[in-house]
């Protein structure tokens, strides 16, 4: 039997490399449900955090804003308009505490999630289970070629989470550059005003508290240099796939798929090495200069 390469296929060797290859995917099957069960339990942890303190939080600001503004602003109405909010707040915390007994967010009760840590447990398993493929890869005896094919398959979940992340970078840029925008306009127009009430006064501060915060976030994460190299990376890899599946560019002179998945490969894993310097030094603080 011979393969499309013109090489010997040994039955016996492929067989092998096929049941290997199904070990490694029950493995893959494995990390990802781990993974899931992670993202799970962090997104529910979060959710408790966020509703518990909620109604606590908005309390203290009531409580810190009437000590502030007393005998200067009339807060009655910001105070009334608060309560339903409360009670709304209330009300959602003890339906959160509800469905959480029940199992409604990862199907485990309230205190396994919350007491026993359950994201950090689920990490520590996640871990656990990436270093059991790699024990178990390293017994198997899979054909240098099965690897680079398999890698080649998995190039578009690469460029789906590239641009995945890029897209989040993105949407993150553009909501702190439209805070920049809007609350540049809103505090040179209430600035602007000869005599400016004085509950106005605070929407100044707090438009220019926003405006300042958003560029600073903006200026030291970098969250657009980080899109544009993600996506230029992901762009790049999907281009080296598309040509290598269609013979062409770099690769329309190969004699045999085995020569263009090496280049393939070593040009992919080029791509991501120089992603991840790009991000290592986004990762850097900016220096100021001396003087």
């Amino acid at each position: 039997m011979h393969d499309h390469d013109g090489g010997m296929m040994v039955p016996g060797s492929s067989e092998a490399a096929g049941r290997a290859t199904e070990k490694l995917l029950e493995h893959d099957k494995v990390i990802l449900t781990l993974r899931q069960e992670v993202r799970q339990a962090r997104i529910f942890r979060f959710t408790l955090v966020a509703t518990y303190s909620s109604a606590p939080l908005l309390l203290f600001a009531l409580f810190l804003g009437n000590i502030l503004a007393w005998g200067r602003i009339d807060l009655t109405r910001v105070n009334i308009l608060c309560v339903p909010v409360l009670i709304a707040l209330l009300a959602l915390c003890g339906v959160v505490r509800y469905y959480s007994h029940g199992g409604f967010f990862t199907g485990v009760p309230l205190e396994e999630q919350w007491a026993s840590g359950q994201a950090s447990r689920k990490s520590i398993d996640l871990a656990l289970a990436m270093e059991r493929k790699r024990l178990a890869a390293a017994e198997f005896h899979i054909p240098t070629e099965v690897r680079r094919h398999i890698y080649r398959e998995s190039v578009p979940l690469t460029i789906e989470q590239y641009r995945t992340e890029g897209l989040r970078y993105r949407r993150i840029h553009n909501l702190f550059q439209s805070v920049i925008i809007v609350g540049s306009l809103a505090t040179s127009t209430a600035a602007s005003l000869a005599e400016t009430p004085p509950p106005y006064k605070w929407i100044t501060v707090a438009t220019s508290f926003a405006v300042g915060l958003s560029a600073g976030f903006t200026g030291y994460f970098k969250f657009r240099e980080r899109s544009f190299y993600l996506q230029q990376t992901s762009d790049s890899i999907e281009e080296e796939y598309d040509a290598v599946n269609l013979k062409v560019g770099r690769y329309k002179n190969s004699l045999n798929d085995g020569a263009a998945l090496e280049d393939f490969t070593e040009r992919i894993e080029t791509l991501k090495n120089d992603q991840r310097k790009r991000q290592q030094q986004l990762d850097q603080p900016t220096e100021t200069p001396e003087g």
